[in-house]
């Protein structure tokens, strides 16, 4: 395809820092755009991965703590998340089970809820409401020390870089520039990749195990780096 025609479909604004990046060189552009969505998708898959690894640690330790319906039994009067701080959460648990209704098993719920629910698991209120004993899904977690201190707020933190990632490729934001500059550069894509690879080891579970076959990042940033 001409670069026109393929400007005109993805359109000017969106194709322009793609020129500058390139120095106008549209050929370059296109290839670079390409490599773009190509990071996205192997980015994609990583972050999937780790979503589904995530919920469900939370979800075993959980049923362990709280029993086999720890989500919708803690929602009820006297639960874990019924208190003001959890409020939203209680929110985002009973619109699911509105939305599965008869459908309703444990497994499903688990499932409907997204990235950004289990993140909040480490929240402060929802951390302290439930025992504050989730950190124990990391058996490979550094113990911390005065300079740094690796407990639930860093956690917490961590995966809002994660969640950050996942909602830009959500909304076919770039990942192959500078933030906010039209300028390729591939750190912001490399740093949240390895925040990932981190937390699949804290975890206890070997990534590259896990991701074979799958995970092809840095191939395709070697690729971008090259343009």
């Amino acid at each position: 395809m001409r670069y026109k025609e393929f400007e005109r479909v993805m359109s000017v604004p969106r194709m322009n820092r793609y020129l500058i990046a390139c120095n106008n060189n549209s050929r370059q552009a296109m290839t670079l755009y390409r490599l773009n969505l190509s990071l996205s998708q192997e980015l994609f898959t990583v972050v999937s991965c780790f979503e589904i690894a995530l919920r469900n640690a939370i979800d075993t330790h959980y049923t362990k703590v709280h029993g086999n319906d720890w989500l919708r039994n803690e929602i009820q009067l006297g639960g874990i998340f019924d208190n003001r701080g959890c409020r939203t959460t209680a929110d985002v648990i009973n619109e699911s089970l509105r939305s599965l209704r008869s459908a309703y098993t444990h497994p499903k719920l688990v499932a409907e809820l997204g990235f950004g629910f289990w993140r909040f698991m480490f929240g402060t209120n929802q951390f302290r409401s439930g025992g504050q004993t989730l950190l124990r899904i990391f058996p490979n977690k550094p113990s911390s020390t005065p300079q740094q201190q690796y407990n639930s707020s860093h956690v917490f933190n961590q995966l809002k870089q994660i969640n950050d990632l996942r909602n830009r490729i959500a909304h076919h934001e770039p990942v192959c520039f500078q933030v906010g500059h039209p300028v390729i550069d591939t750190s912001f894509a490399s740093q949240h990749y390895q925040i990932i690879l981190v937390l699949f080891r804290w975890l206890g579970i070997d990534e590259k195990g896990m991701l074979y076959g799958l995970d092809h990042v840095d191939r395709v940033i070697t690729k971008i780096n090259s343009i």
